[in-house]
């Protein structure tokens, strides 16, 4: 039998089985990532929380590799970021926001990222989140990623984004209905 979550969304037990082993894997596998957190403590969470189960898989399998990568101290909750090594595959060539989307004339994008986000139940990465996230790796070498934009650079037509080059980790600004193949987004998901 399915599982419901609030929102309605389903994730049949074969899948969710199948999803926590991938996690359980990755979370094994890049262990500094998130010294010190257990990988029950984080199941028993997931397993608790079937509408956060969903939305990882959302992240699963548009390419974005969610892995724990800390623990609020204050919520208790545990932190999930795309950990693939350059942006998601299947949340590339999109436009910043639904305003930019609908801005275009022609040749419009599939997708925003941030409605995007918002339909997987995640939230796109802040700059410092971004800028965080390359503390534990090297991501995005060859991509960049759409990150969360302060209202008055939007209110002004664009919006940022984020890559490593050359060792380093660059904010760069577009008009925020441009898109590229190369750009996708990053998001962030607490349990």
């Amino acid at each position: 039998m399915k599982k419901k979550t609030p929102g309605g969304r389903t994730l049949p037990p074969t899948r969710q089985r199948e999803l926590l082993e991938i996690l359980k894997a990755r979370f094994e596998k890049h262990a500094a990532r998130h010294l010190g957190i257990r990988w029950e403590a984080v199941q028993a969470r997931l397993e608790a929380n079937v509408e956060k189960l969903w939305s990882l898989n959302e992240m699963e399998t548009s390419g974005g590799e969610p892995d724990v990568v800390g623990q609020e101290t204050r919520t208790g909750e545990y932190v999930f970021y795309d950990c693939s090594a350059q942006s998601p595959k299947g949340r590339r060539s999109v436009c910043y926001d639904h305003a930019a989307l609908e801005a275009r004339k022609e040749h419009k994008p599939k997708d925003s990222a941030t409605g995007m986000a918002a339909a997987m139940g995640i939230e796109l990465l802040t700059e410092e989140q971004y800028r965080r996230l390359q503390q534990l790796g090297e991501f995005d070498t060859t991509t960049s990623s759409w990150v969360k934009t302060p209202s008055d650079v939007r209110e002004l037509g664009g919006a940022l984004f984020c890559d490593r080059r050359y060792n380093q980790v660059f904010v760069y600004h577009n008009g925020a209905e441009s898109y590229y193949a190369a750009r996708g987004f990053r998001g962030e998901l607490r349990i």
